[in-house]
């Protein structure tokens, strides 16, 4: 009795467009609503509400305080990003 062989294995086809489950490495690189930004604006619009409340709190203390602010979220974003880089 002869037996028939097996049949080959398929070849994954090659997709050049969206594949449901691939792994993209710039996934990640759209705009969300991260927790780092939530804080950055939930502190600008503390900084402005003293603005407005104060008199202490000046236009040159408020712009003051909001470059570094930014300077210091740019920062941690780009630490967060570097974090995740892989060298191949």
């Amino acid at each position: 009795m002869s037996t028939t062989p097996p049949p080959p294995p398929e070849q994954p086809q090659r997709s050049y467009g969206y594949a449901p489950g691939a792994q993209h490495p710039f996934a990640s690189a759209s705009v969300s609503m991260n927790s780092e930004l939530i804080l950055f604006i939930v502190i600008e619009v503390i900084f402005f509400i003293f603005w407005l409340a104060s008199k202490y709190v000046n236009a040159d203390l408020f712009l003051t305080l909001t470059a570094v602010v930014t300077v210091a979220y740019l920062i941690s974003r780009g630490i967060a990003k570097a974090s995740r880089v892989t060298e191949e």
